[in-house]
């Protein structure tokens, strides 16, 4: 993957990427803002990626994402929140786990930065809260300690 920046004028830059190119006019929208934005539509992709493939159907989306970050430079994320809020023809445990899919396994973005930052999300599924505070299994630095697994010969 390639991206390349072009400043343009005042603060506003170019950026090229192999699929396309946007403007990032800064103030206005911040690299930070672009940053969090990415990472929650990393995530959203997902929950509407998932249920397709296993013919389930989500709608009403939302997804909301709320970051501390450190007061000093480089002013990191410390933690993230974020809240799911949608509908699907799934049960609530399948709901769940593909929220947990995203966060563990396949969103980049959350997995670019959970050794750094605290992660933690809710679910509100069909109109019904399923999980409220719950942080990643992994991340933030912390190893998990999943003891001695056998496995089969091989």
């Amino acid at each position: 993957m390639k991206v390349t920046i072009t400043h343009k004028d005042g603060m506003k830059f170019e950026a090229k990427t192999p699929k396309g190119s946007f403007i990032i006019d800064c103030p206005i929208i911040s690299p930070i803002d672009y940053f969090l934005s990415g990472i929650i539509t990393c995530t959203a992709t997902d929950l509407i990626l998932m249920p397709k493939n296993q013919d389930k159907t989500v709608t009403d989306l939302v997804v909301d994402g709320e970051v501390v970050r450190a007061e000093s430079h480089p002013c990191k994320f410390n933690t993230l929140h974020l809240t799911y809020s949608f509908n699907s023809n799934a049960d609530d445990v399948m709901a769940s786990r593909w929220v947990m899919a995203s966060l563990e396994t396949y969103c980049s973005t959350i997995n670019t930065i959970r050794d750094t930052t605290s992660i933690s999300y809710s679910i509100t599924h069909n109109g019904s809260l399923i999980k409220e505070n719950e942080s990643m299994i992994s991340g933030a630095g912390t190893k998990i300690d999943m003891g001695e697994i056998e496995s089969c010969p091989s």
